[in-house]
């Protein structure tokens, strides 16, 4: 039987809060051939069993998503014919203060003038409605054991939840199966239980939105129902209770006052800023363009970082799986290029690892030879994101298993979803 819940939890409380890029969106066509690439992978696949120590399913997870990563940095890194220096002079938007401001460019005109800029100044952050119950004494019963019910509402839906309280339910038990209750209905709010000094316990109620438009009052309101029961248990529990309502941000941009819901947003579809403080000293954050150098340089260690966290990766399982097969194939990539990337800063340790010396690149693709280092560069990149789409298709590869059988090399049947954790893995919880 499989057994695949603890790799879905794993993902969920590992990567799921992971935001997604422009890359992660693809065609029907690249889709389809993901599947077929799937497909004729595991056509002369043998048959094995996983053990479900729990740790085969984290590592083909990690894979998966490291290999994500990678694809989207090489995804980043290629202009329209997936070469040339142009690739690697990608703009970067930098802030003056990246505690109060960070920017982020997601325009696609790379050809926009270096000097375009703006001020930002931070006034108030966006946050989130918070509402906290009331702080109740652990071991003891105040609610009567019985079934009580409430309404939940937000600006768009109303949901009725019911709970029951049994004749041994402490008030911690009550409190618990609340934020059971509320967590597992995934309507955007988070419940968590707080204590005090007297070591009383209380539910803290926080939306994940952030804000309030026009004409809004709320985020979201916990009314009881109608019945006297349901009432009492209400002003026990305390959780209609808003601690802190939800505000929009404020900030002045260029000297002219603007809020936003959210304190992420774009502006002119080109700068994602995210605002992180309130702007010190009344002193605004410039926003502006990274100068060709130093773009240069921050994208050739965006590549090497996420080449490197896979080979991390190999390491952190070195005890329990076969990684140092991935490890192989990573180091594999820079083996032809071992000297040519030292000679650019990019010193391949004994590790496997990549050191960049961030001055010896600077000066390189500065030469008047740059085209070479650049070509270079691609090289490795394009390499590096072959061997990551590999092993996106089958990270089962890296795997240790059990081999059951081979195939019938005549007659038998494609398996296009044994690689894929999220798609039916097969885990033997006895093997």
């Amino acid at each position: 039987m499989a057994a695949i819940d603890s790799a879905y939890s794993y993902y969920l409380s590992t990567y799921a809060s992971m935001a997604s890029s422009r890359y992660d969106t693809h065609k029907k066509s690249q889709l389809r051939a993901v599947y077929n690439n799937i497909v004729k992978t595991n056509k002369d696949s043998p048959l094995y069993k996983i053990k479900n120590s729990g740790e085969g399913k984290r590592f083909a997870i990690d894979i998966k998503e490291h290999t994500r990563s990678i694809q989207n940095v090489v995804a980043a890194l290629s202009d329209t014919d997936g070469s040339g220096e142009n690739a690697f002079y990608r703009k970067i938007a930098e802030s003056s203060d990246e505690e109060s401001v960070k920017a982020e460019y997601v325009g696609t005109d790379q050809n926009v003038d270096d000097s375009l800029h703006f001020d930002i100044k931070v006034m108030q952050l966006a946050s989130p409605q918070v509402n906290l119950g009331s702080f109740l004494s652990q071991n003891k019963s105040d609610i009567k054991p019985g079934i009580y019910s409430f309404d939940l509402n937000t600006e768009f839906n109303s949901y009725e939840f019911q709970y029951s309280v049994g004749d041994r339910d402490t008030n911690r038990d009550v409190q618990n199966k609340m934020i059971r209750l509320i967590n597992s209905a995934g309507i955007g709010l988070k419940a968590e239980l707080v204590q005090n000094r007297e070591e009383e316990t209380a539910i803290r109620i926080e939306s994940k939105q952030t804000g309030l438009g026009d004409n809004e009052q709320y985020l979201f309101e916990i009314l009881p129902a109608p019945d006297s029961d349901s009432i009492k248990a209400m002003k026990v529990l305390g959780i209609n209770q808003v601690e802190q309502m939800a505000q929009n941000s404020a900030f002045l941009l260029n000297g002219t006052e603007h809020s936003s819901l959210s304190n992420t947003f774009t502006v002119n579809n080109d700068f994602e800023l995210t605002l992180r403080n309130p702007s010190k000293q009344d002193t605004a954050a410039r926003i502006g363009f990274k100068t060709n150098v130093d773009a240069a340089t921050d994208n050739v260690q965006s590549l090497v970082n996420v080449y490197n966290n896979m080979v991390q990766l190999s390491y952190d399982y070195s005890e329990t799986q076969e990684s140092n097969k991935l490890l192989r194939d990573m180091i594999n990539i820079t083996r032809p290029y071992h000297n040519e990337l030292e000679s650019i800063g990019l010193q391949v340790k004994s590790d496997g690892k990549i050191d960049v010396d961030r001055n010896l690149l600077a000066d390189a693709v500065t030469a008047p030879d740059a085209k070479d280092c650049f070509s270079l560069l691609n090289e490795f990149k394009e390499d590096l994101g072959k061997t990551a789409a590999s092993a996106s298709i089958d990270p089962m590869n890296y795997v240790s298993k059990v081999l059951i059988a081979y195939k019938n090399p005549v007659h038998n049947f494609a398996t296009p979803y044994i690689t894929s954790i999220y798609s039916g893995m097969m885990l033997d919880r006895f093997c």
